[in-house]
């Protein structure tokens, strides 16, 4: 394995807030949840029905953006105490987490929103992003490969994606991963030096 300047680490680190946003729209509709979850009872959960949790995380969201972590943080626990199947909030959570460099609890929060919505890039660009910051590359590869094949035009992934093959010292599928997120955006700077560093 070849050692990657501390810079592309930070880079990479830093995606997920930087390019993630905590408005996940459709997500918590009804129409994504899977077939466990539109079987679970409707209703009240302690006089408070899972439409009060998908207001506790639409909150948290808004909290978040205007970077009030920790009130968010408490409207995500609120929302997911009511439905523990909102990804929206299992999402916002586990960038919080991730924020505060909680990276094993941001995994798992991930983890779960990506079993709810499994072609979803987010949860695993999101996730990761926290392998990389533990250092577990492989499981990071692992998930930026789905990732792509999810969203083959999400240029964040194909960026990050770049990244962390370098970091493995696969430069062939850095290169190539590079050379994908440069075609989707021409101005990424952190792609464009990656493909330098890799033969391009």
């Amino acid at each position: 394995m070849t050692a990657v300047p501390v810079a592309l680490l930070a880079i990479v680190v830093v995606l997920p807030l930087g390019g993630c946003s905590f408005d996940l729209g459709s997500w918590g509709s009804d129409k994504e949840r899977p077939q466990a979850v539109e079987q679970k009872p409707t209703g009240t959960i302690s006089g408070q029905s899972v439409t009060d949790a998908q207001g506790y995380a639409t909150r948290g969201q808004a909290l978040a953006k205007s970077g009030k972590t920790e009130a968010a943080l408490a409207e995500f626990d609120r929302a997911l105490t009511l439905d523990p199947y909102n990804v929206p909030a299992l999402y916002g959570r586990g960038l919080i987490h991730q924020a505060d460099k909680q990276h094993d609890q941001a995994i798992v929060d991930f983890t779960a929103a990506n079993g709810l919505t499994p072609q979803r890039v987010e949860p695993l660009l999101a996730r990761a992003t926290s392998y990389l910051a533990i250092d577990k590359a492989k499981e990071a590869a692992s998930d930026l490969d789905e990732a792509v094949q999810a969203d083959p035009n999400s240029a964040q992934a194909w960026s990050t994606r770049g990244a962390t093959y370098e970091r493995l010292g696969d430069k062939a599928k850095a290169f190539t991963s590079y050379g994908r997120a440069l075609a989707l955006r021409p101005r990424d700077e952190a792609a464009r030096s990656g493909l330098a560093r890799t033969g391009g």
